[in-house]
């Protein structure tokens, strides 16, 4: 797991805003876990999350209201925010509005057009607006990118990217509401982090096709949807995010000039973190090999170790960046571009592709 070099700075405070599985999995552990920073804060107005937030972390302030995170004296430098969509943008901008450096889930906005207000705003403040795209630190991910820097496959062709589940009965949550505030539905969930691992490898996108459908009954958002991006470099990227998929299909398969890359499975983290382990050791992110993906042509196949998955490389990132020691670990840019192609594919929606704009235009 990466680790943030020792500084004899005191450490950064830091608050969570939401203690649901994003809050309790994906970010508490990981402020906790990063030197130089410190979990000092956790909001959530749930009873029971509240008693979980205390047990695991003692001494930490549990509060039910954010606005508690805006009072200086709890010298917060950073807030974490894992809220309902519709809640990113307005916890953000009173955030910036408190002189917080600001952590914001995916997505962090239902628009492009509102991620770009974040952006100015953070700007002029003199205040960080960082992305959680935490996937870019999935082991599979990384194996993907060494890949293309080695070569190996040649120039790539097609790339196919699945984050297909079983959840055949709705939860009737708010992910699953089609109101345009809400952000509902799987493009704005899990298709953020395919768009977004696409755009990373491939680069700027200049067609995108999709199609939405609602598969189960009751269910007002987007379950099972299908997005094609044709980038400039010619790639063509397909994504496909389901949750009616009863039977798996491989989770990456990149197709390039001399030979292919194919992976089947999920990073190994997210489940360890809803079991409950905490981040760190030598183990941590490390995948067993009947699980690593096989490189090459049919009948001329090697298994590939997969890379140990590190997210604790995002927080450590943040620390360093918030100290001016490094690039942001994710561009609020990136995003914004990644949105766009969101918005494309949904005035799409198996009519036609649209064109997107030239970068820089």
């Amino acid at each position: 797991m990466s680790q943030s070099p020792q500084s004899s700075s005191p450490a950064l405070r830091a608050g969570v805003i939401g203690y649901g599985l994003g809050g309790s999995a994906f970010h508490a552990p990981f402020i906790a876990s990063t030197p130089g920073l410190e979990l000092s804060a956790i909001v959530t107005r749930d009873a029971d999350r509240q008693r979980a937030a205390a047990s695991t972390y003692p001494g930490v302030r549990i509060v039910d209201d954010v606005s508690e995170l805006w009072d200086r004296s709890l010298g917060l430098d950073l807030v974490a925010i894992s809220t309902p969509n519709r809640t990113h943008v307005p916890l953000a901008l009173a955030a910036i509005a408190a002189g917080l450096h600001v952590v914001v889930d995916k997505p962090l906005a239902p628009s492009a057009s509102e991620a770009r207000t974040l952006a100015d705003a953070g700007r002029g403040r003199g205040l960080l607006i960082i992305p959680f795209q935490n996937r870019r630190w999935d082991g599979d991910f990384l194996t993907l990118r060494r890949l293309l820097l080695e070569g190996v496959i040649g120039d790539p062709i097609r790339f196919e990217s699945r984050f297909e589940r079983w959840r055949p009965v709705p939860t009737r949550g708010w992910r699953e509401r089609g109101a345009p505030d809400e952000a509902g539905g799987l493009l704005f969930d899990l298709g953020s982090h395919l768009i977004d691992q696409a755009l990373v490898l491939f680069g700027p996108v200049r067609d995108v096709y999709a199609h939405f459908d609602r598969r189960r009954p009751g269910v007002d958002a987007d379950d099972d949807t299908f997005v094609a991006l044709t980038h400039l470099s010619g790639v063509r990227s397909h994504l496909y995010v389901s949750a009616v998929a009863a039977q798996a299909a491989p989770r990456f398969r990149l197709l390039g000039r001399s030979g292919a890359f194919t992976k089947w499975g999920l990073d190994v983290q997210e489940d360890a973190l809803r079991a409950g382990a905490r981040p760190g050791g030598s183990n941590w992110g490390v995948e067993p090999e009947e699980r690593w993906g096989t490189l090459g042509i049919d009948g001329q196949t090697r298994r590939v170790p997969t890379e140990p998955g590190d997210y604790g490389a995002f927080y450590v990132g943040v620390e360093r960046a918030i100290r001016g020691e490094r690039q942001i670990p994710v561009d609020i840019g990136d995003v914004i571009a990644m949105l766009e192609v969101i918005e494309a594919a949904r005035s799409s929606d198996g009519r036609s592709s649209i064109r997107m704009s030239e970068p820089g235009l």
